[in-house]
């Protein structure tokens, strides 16, 4: 009996974990407009500390063992033939092809700012843009950064931590940050913040520009809130606003939003042998699969599928979770959706029997 052909759609952190868990149980194709994991998340470290970040959050695919097995295809998504069970892809070198499948797992993200794009293109590009936007914000004397989540936390924090002799403000809408995580969360951060010397700027929505995400030019940022405008040599956007990238796919897929709508086992309605999983899942309005370790179970209930076990129900988090500002002084800190922290001290030590051995089950130096 043959295997089951499986055609993962996005290679970024969950699409890669998915394709990592079926690899034994069918023959895996990924689609990614990477040649890599380009992960999106820790935006302050990678912008403050590239090296380190990379470190942890880009690599070839051919580092991964697990992927071995996966025939990676290095192009950009076209198109969706529901029927014939196809993906339409366009190859780095312009030639058209097909994937059939399946199964299909939908994984493509969503477009944030200048560090999350599905753009085709190749690891020296990539190497050149993470040093670029490293540079121009290295080289800023002030630095704005607007917006009250994660992104904008770690990123006002590492900047001030790295450049000490920078001015750095952070300035968000409502009267905390991080108003999807616990309120202890943000207390603990606030100070750190304070003590590091970021200004900090409750009550400030800001007036948003015409290509607000495209870099880190300096300029002047207004206030619909009715404060003075403040300018500054670098001005960063992380305000949330996400564009599922779903262009490719056919709109009765999609919901009003146009992220790919899912049922609570991450199944597409009306779409059968097709998945969704990440931040282009309307999983809940916390889009929460991808930060949940959903890619396990949704393996599992692939297989279940497919005729191999039972399938089981995803339940979102009301609350995120995690780390928010990345490794500081080698050590993580880990905050639980209840607004409880540990740390995992020594990370450079932890990291690769972590995330290189338990969570990607393995990695080639």
């Amino acid at each position: 009996m043959s295997r089951p052909r499986i055609v993962v759609a996005g290679l970024g952190d969950t699409g890669l974990l998915t394709a990592i868990h079926l690899h034994k149980h069918a023959d895996v194709v990924g689609i990614s407009a990477k040649p890599g994991l380009v992960s999106g998340q820790e935006l302050g470290l990678r912008l403050a500390r590239p090296q380190e970040w990379a470190r942890d959050y880009w690599n070839h695919f051919d580092r991964y063992r697990k992927l071995d097995r996966v025939r990676t295809v290095h192009g950009s998504l076209a198109g969706l033939d529901l029927e014939k069970r196809a993906v339409q892809v366009v190859g780095a070198d312009g030639t058209p092809s097909t994937e059939p499948y399946d199964a299909l797992v939908i994984a493509t993200g969503v477009t944030n700012g200048f560090w999350r794009r599905p753009d085709l293109q190749t690891a020296a590009e990539i190497d050149a843009e993470i040093a670029a936007a490293h540079q121009r914000l290295a080289e800023a004397a002030t630095v704005i950064v607007i917006g009250g989540g994660a992104a904008a936390v770690s990123s006002a924090l590492n900047a001030a931590t790295t450049w000490p002799e920078k001015r750095v403000d952070l300035y968000f809408p409502g009267d905390r940050a991080l108003p999807h995580h616990h309120g202890k969360v943000w207390t603990i951060l606030r100070g750190r913040l304070e003590r590091a010397g970021v200004g900090v700027h409750p009550g400030h929505r800001a007036v948003v520009p015409a290509g607000f995400g495209d870099g880190l030019a300096a300029g002047e940022v207004t206030w619909s809130t009715g404060q003075p405008a403040s300018t500054a040599d670098a001005v960063l956007w992380t305000i949330g606003r996400v564009t599922p990238n779903t262009g490719w796919l056919p709109p009765s897929l999609l919901d009003p939003d146009g992220f790919v709508a899912v049922d609570e086992y991450l199944r597409v309605p009306g779409a059968p042998g097709v998945y969704a999983i990440g931040d282009v899942a309307a999983t809940d309005p916390l889009r929460t699969s991808a930060r949940g370790r959903a890619d396990g179970l949704l393996a599992r209930n692939i297989r279940a599928d497919l005729g191999d076990g039972t399938a089981k129900r995803f339940e979102p988090a009301t609350r995120r979770w995690g780390s928010v500002v990345g490794a500081q002084g080698n050590k993580l800190e880990v905050f639980t959706a209840g607004g409880q922290s540990f740390s995992l001290p020594a990370w450079s030590f932890l990291q690769p029997w972590v995330v290189r051995r338990a969570i990607y089950k393995g990695m080639r130096r």
